[in-house]
């Protein structure tokens, strides 16, 4: 009895503790959710935020909002070409590792141009735009680099895959098609040699019914003989005559 006891209260905890770490993975992945929705969120709104400072405001300021929103557009396009190549192609883990190393120049550098969003001086901003334009094109340009190689490996992959598969269809379009072996026509028989002229004829030939007429009209007597007269029943038998 106490062993069964034990048993049930054992299996009660189990039951407690596999119910705690769903809720808790339940949550922690709803956490995860929103807290992704929101980033998501914010982003899209800073993005809006930048476009619109872009075409209203000139000078340095106009122009700092343009190089964050080239660089931004420029490194999320790459991060989602990476991971999305990088789930099928192993090869690409290398150049996921690179490109982290290049977001982290990124982040520095949308940092550093945020900050100079709220820059009073506007000439000290104007001396510091070359150098921070030079810093976005190069970033941008690894970026794209990186983005473009993964597209174009991508591209290749799928063409090599097409090829192979038109050749395998191929083969197999024709081997639907050969429903039937053909077989190779039999030879005609050859034509029989023509007979001497002295020998005896052996060829078939249909028979001629004039021909045939001819023959029986000749094997018929010239002269049928009379047909036997006919016998009555009133009629005697003759007698055989008598010798005496």
């Amino acid at each position: 009895m106490e062993a069964a006891i034990t048993v049930f209260v054992l299996l009660f905890l189990l039951a407690v503790v596999l119910g705690v770490y769903a809720t808790v993975k339940a949550v922690g992945a709803a956490k995860r959710s929103v807290d992704r929705g929101i980033t998501q969120a914010r982003r899209t709104v800073e993005d809006h935020t930048l476009r619109a400072k872009s075409l209203v405001q000139t000078g340095p300021v106009g122009e700092l909002a343009q190089l964050r929103l080239r660089l931004r557009t420029s490194m999320r396009a790459t991060q989602d070409a990476l991971h999305a190549g990088a789930d099928e192609d192993e090869s690409l883990k290398e150049s996921v590792a690179l490109f982290e190393r290049l977001s982290a120049h990124g982040f520095e550098l949308d940092g550093e141009l945020r900050r100079l969003e709220s820059e009073p001086d506007r000439a000290t901003l104007a001396e510091h735009l070359p150098a921070l334009r030079e810093r976005t094109e190069r970033i941008t340009r690894s970026a794209e680099a990186l983005r473009w190689a993964t597209r174009d490996r991508a591209r290749r992959f799928a063409d090599d895959d097409l090829d192979s598969l038109s050749a395998q269809i191929d083969v197999e379009a024709g081997a639907l098609r050969h429903w039937t072996e053909t077989e190779p026509a039999a030879a005609p028989p050859p034509w029989p040699e023509a007979p001497p002229a002295d020998a005896p004829s052996t060829r078939q030939t249909w028979p001629d019914p004039s021909a045939q007429e001819t023959a029986e009209d000749h094997a018929r007597p010239a002269i049928s003989p009379p047909a036997a007269s006919p016998v009555y029943p009133w009629q005697k038998k003759a007698r055989p005559e008598s010798t005496t």
